[in-house]
């Protein structure tokens, strides 16, 4: 998630100490009005105590936690006092949470009588644990004002009342408003005064405010806030002062947490003295709360710190403890459709857990996820038994058969406790390797002891949720969804074919396949009138037949996933112009053309690439969200260029709303960030999207079909292909605009091009919870702006039905208000006249209904299916799935590293550091291949500590060992050792120090020395 709130207290350190240090955002700074007033904060912070632990222990907590704000904060003693829960709770006041105008005494003695108890604010109970006491300030009510600052997708938006306090009232409604574009300053004091402040009589409070805000809206950008509310902000004016005194009573914030990595440091100095930490460090992070009533227990801590230390996406979220119903979903936009199902059953509360695993996560992470959850199931009984529901889409890029061999370890830890419970376990699965995956976990079904039932992408994705809860037969699952559909319309159920992508890291397979022996040959060159077609294609067609396009990035997978597609629609030319790889040199890297090897030329800079390739006119950036915004903007410089996929996740939102801006006036298409990308069949696709071979061919990508779509989700878009594959001719554009707030793109940019595409004859249309863009669609539908049939379903139906606030797997899955819900979006959508399913489960078959009737009424005319393609694959590949054998090269007895996890001598790495077998322990399976006694390891590590010092130049003296062996004299031998030497060998250690040693001296923080290594495109050793 991007937007997130933080305290109370941590949004008034940040304003007191930026307030008047922060860069201007405005035409120019205006003159100072107002004094900022002395902030006191005093925190009492018992997040540390359960509630489960003993009165006493608890009461010394709460005893020991005032003592410390007492210390810290001696004013305590001498003024007069307000203290507050800090739990991102709305209306204290009129919850009875607020206590006023009191001296250091009573406000201990009203926390001791709440801190660790639970309370009920309004419909949500939650325990008290937070509590922030600050000096009481008295005031007129005529002086307090009401000030927000919030972002929109084109800019920021100021807004102001002269009436503030406990009854506001409906400020949406009373409210004076400023809109900032985003790539436009903030207007002088005079358009402040004028825009916002036009109801203040007097001058003098009149200047303060228009002051103050220019202060405020120069902080909010400064430290990427997203949401800025003060009520009430009081402006005294005091006899003997020169200026009034602005003071912030109440305040609600939200951060953007992916822009951490660009503010994180200041957010940390502003927390810093309040925390007591040292002058030379930076202070502690910013801290994230759950929501009120949902206090984050150890476990999904646990998940939060897996999470935050891998590039997969691991999430958690207990919704109940004691139900009976447990999920452990593959993919941001799947995990949320298989809530939905539960919860449109009658199961929301049975439902035990909201969680997902994406990103391609290894065997070890998945098997410490899968290991959590099943130990929260299995702790207690359900007198009906449980049900553990393993679904996902179908994945782009994750190897299933990896991610459940850290599932099935876990299966089989657990298995007496399954057993005890009378778990049920449904699986629903596709991707790449998926018959390995399933296979595997149907033998294991056949030993565990535990029902386990296993189904593929023959299935509809949820189809095992009503099996499950014994909601209909298991011949139900059997028929994806569909078996109401004429067969003749339905798309034949799979098409057995082999995946042609690696699943490795190889950047080139010589094995590829056995006619690929021989010189690498150049890729076919595009031809002049290719080239001027491809330019003079129409606006609402980015991708065609003749698309060719920059990949900025090093991600050999992708290339050349890109070209099976481009080989197996019988392309004319390759997809791939070049690549563009910063860090290195320019030089060729090898690909595969069908079963021919082809070289792509990879530059330094993109303007190379631009130049070399005029007729490229899309660039696929797989930049890190940390240089995506730089890159981008030296892109949207490039005037060929048309269409921009940015695929990197957690770009900082005010950057993408920047570059929004920037493309539209460019007049380029961009598409994500957080995406996937697209696919024309036929014609192009961008990067992972669509998966594997077998996925597009099974999905019939390789020809266009007459329905083009638009979703969020990466992972949902390809189970819209295998939707769309079995209920219609096929899918003729599809796109994933990404599930972040402010996606580069939005439905209605696509629907519209959709609309105007004489080859598209339908649209469907996969929204889900949080943002408006929906309504935007249903409202072009109702002014008649679009008029081909439109099928529509939000998903996160679900998201009312949970008694506490759960953020999804996608940053902007997450509704602000009534009207952002999946509920109202599908009912606005249902009435403007788009086809609305009743339930997600329903939509292949409502798409059918309306596929028929075009055919019927001649819109679509289905064309005879094409021979279904050949498809190359790699050696790597085949031998993954089990299709080949080879002798190996090398063969070692004691060590084994062809799998997820290390293998010593038959034991897992993880397990040498769990059970701390220590030096001696490692070398005695590796030395004797089997676990010496303690003794004997001990004896191995004296004599190691005895001979440790090896030398300088170790590589070098192996080298000349092994080339002096080889039969060489004695001069190159020497050599052989002595070159070796350096930056790329055994010298890396001293190139290392080097960067490290030079950057310590200069005070550089490890974010400052990443950014100038970037910069430089120089690699840390």
């Amino acid at each position: 998630m991007s937007a997130k709130a933080i305290r109370e207290y941590d949004g008034k350190l940040l304003l007191a100490n930026y307030l008047l240090q922060s860069p201007t955002q405005a035409v120019e700074k205006s003159a100072s009005g107002f004094a900022p007033a002395q902030t006191r904060l005093a925190q009492v912070n018992l997040s540390h105590v359960n509630t489960t632990d003993a009165a006493d222990k608890i009461s010394e907590a709460v005893e020991a936690a005032l003592d410390r704000a007492e210390r810290q904060n001696p004013w305590l003693l001498t003024t007069k006092l307000v203290a507050k829960p800090d739990q991102l709770i709305k209306r204290r006041g009129k919850s009875g949470l607020l206590l006023l105008n009191a001296d250091w005494d009573s406000c201990k003695q009203w926390i001791r009588e709440r801190a660790v108890k639970e309370v009920s604010v309004g419909t949500i109970s939650g325990v008290l644990k937070t509590f922030l006491v600050e000096p009481f300030v008295p005031h007129p009510q005529d002086v307090e004002y009401y000030v927000c600052i919030q972002s929109h997708r084109d800019g920021d938006e100021i807004l102001f009342t002269h009436e503030g306090g406990i009854d506001i009232g409906d400020v949406d409604a009373k409210a004076l408003r400023l809109a900032i574009p985003i790539d436009q300053p903030l207007g002088d004091s005079k358009a402040i005064e004028e825009s916002l402040l036009k109801d203040i009589k007097s001058d003098t409070q009149k200047r303060a405010l228009a002051s103050f805000i220019e202060r405020l809206y120069a902080v909010y950008v400064d430290l990427n806030f997203t949401y800025l509310e003060i009520n009430p902000l009081v402006v005294l004016e005091t006899e003997g002062q020169q200026q009034p005194q602005v003071i912030f009573l109440d305040l609600a914030a939200k951060l953007d947490q992916t822009a951490e990595f660009e503010s994180g440091d200041k957010w940390a100095l502003a927390r810093r003295d309040a925390s007591g930490s040292s002058e030379g460090s930076s202070g502690p992070a910013m801290e994230f709360p759950a929501p009120f009533g949902r206090e984050l227990s150890k476990e999904e801590q646990y998940i939060q710190e897996l999470d935050a230390k891998t590039g997969a996406s691991l999430k958690l979220t207990i919704l109940n403890k004691d139900g009976r119903v447990w999920t452990m979903v593959a993919g941001g936009g799947a995990s949320v459709v298989y809530s939905d199902a539960i919860a449109a059953l009658g199961y929301a509360s049975e439902l035990a857990n909201y969680g997902e695993y994406s990103g391609a996560p290894s065997e070890t992470q998945t098997y410490e996820y899968a290991k959590t959850i099943l130990d929260l199931m299995t702790r207690n009984p359900h007198p009906d038994g449980k049900v553990l529901i393993i679904g996902g889409g179908i994945a782009n890029f994750t190897n299933v058969a990896t991610t459940f061999k850290g599932i099935i370890r876990a299966l089989q830890e657990y298995k007496q406790a399954l057993i005890a419970n009378k778990v049920r376990v449904f699986v629903r699965r596709a991707g790449p390797n998926w018959q390995e995956g399933l296979r595997a976990m149907r033998e294991l079904g056949e030993t565990l002891g535990v029902e386990i039932r296993v189904y593929g992408p023959e299935t509809h994705v949820t189809a095992i949720v009503p099996l499950a809860l014994g909601k209909a037969p298991a011949s139900a699952a059997a028929t994806g969804g569909v078996s109401a559909m004429p067969a003749k319309l339905v798309a034949e159920s799979a098409v057995s074919s082999t995946p042609g992508t690696p699943g490795g890291a190889m950047d080139v397979d010589p094995l590829r396949s056995a006619g690929s022996a021989g010189v690498p040959q150049p890729a076919p060159a595009p031809t002049a009138a290719a080239i001027a077609e491809g330019k003079s294609a129409p606006w609402y067609s980015p991708f065609t037949a003749n698309t060719r396009a920059i990949v900025y990035g090093m991600q050999p997978r992708a290339v050349q996933g890109m070209l099976d597609f481009d080989f197996i629609c019988k392309r004319a030319v390759p997809s791939v112009a070049c690549m563009v790889y910063p860090f290195s040199g320019n030089h060729v890297q090898k690909f595969y053309w069908g079963t021919k090897e082809t070289l792509l030329p990879v530059f330094t800079s993109l303007k190379e690439a631009a130049d070399r390739f005029p007729d490229a006119d899309v660039v696929v950036n797989f930049a890190s969200c940390r240089s995506v915004f730089e890159s981008t903007k030296e892109m949207l410089q490039v005037r060929q260029i048309r269409t921009i996929a940015i695929i990197a996740e957690g770009v900082p939102e005010r950057h993408t709303r920047k570059l929004i801006s920037m493309s539209q006036k460019a007049s380029v298409t961009l598409i994500g960030p957080a995406t996937v990308g697209g696919i024309k069949p036929g014609c192009f696709k961008i990067g992972n999207t669509g998966g594997m071979m077998d996925n597009i061919a099974s999905s019939k990508l390789y020809r266009p079909g007459s329905v083009a779509y638009v979703s969020k989700s990466g992972g949902m878009s390809n189970e819209l292909n295998n939707i769309v594959a079995r209920t219609t001719d096929g899918v003729y554009e599809g796109v994933a605009i990404g599930g972040d707030r402010y996606p580069g793109t939005t439905f209605l940019d696509h629907i519209m091009r959709y609309e105007a595409d004489p080859g598209c004859k339908m649209i469907l249309l996969l929204g889900e919870v949080g943002g408006v863009e929906e309504y935007k669609v249903a409202e072009a539908v109702r002014a008649g702006r679009i008029t081909k049939p439109v099928v529509a379903w939000a998903i996160g139906t679900c998201a009312g039905m949970f008694a506490t606030e759960v953020q999804f797997g996608h940053a902007g899955a997450l509704a602000n208000s009534d009207s952002e819900t999946a509920e109202a979006k599908n009912a606005s959508m249902r009435a403007s006249g788009i086809h609305v399913p009743e339930t997600f489960e329903a939509l292949p078959a409502l798409l059918n209904q309306v596929y028929s009737d075009l055919v019927q009424t001649g819109v679509i005319v289905p064309k005879p299916e094409p021979e279904a393609p050949k498809i190359p694959i790699d050696y790597a590949w085949a031998q993954e799935l089990g299709l080949v054998r080879k002798p190996a090269s090398f063969v070692s007895t004691i060590c084994d590293d062809r799998g997820e996890e290390l293998l010593y001598a038959g034991m897992r790495i993880t397990d040498v550091f769990r059970e701390d077998i220590g030096i001696g322990g490692v070398l005695s399976l590796l030395w004797f291949k089997r676990r010496l006694p303690d003794y004997a390891c001990k004896f191995i590590e004296m004599v190691l500590m005895l001979t440790a010092d090896h030398g300088p130049a170790v590589s070098g003296a192996h080298n000349t060992i092994v080339t002096a062996r080889a039969g060489k004299d004695l001069i190159s031998s020497l050599c052989s050792g002595l070159l070796t030497i350096g930056d790329r060998f055994g010298g890396a250690l001293d190139g290392a120090a080097d960067l490290f040693s030079t950057a310590y001296d200069k005070g550089l923080t490890p974010r400052e020395f990443v950014d100038s290594m970037r910069k430089k495109n120089k690699l840390i050793l």
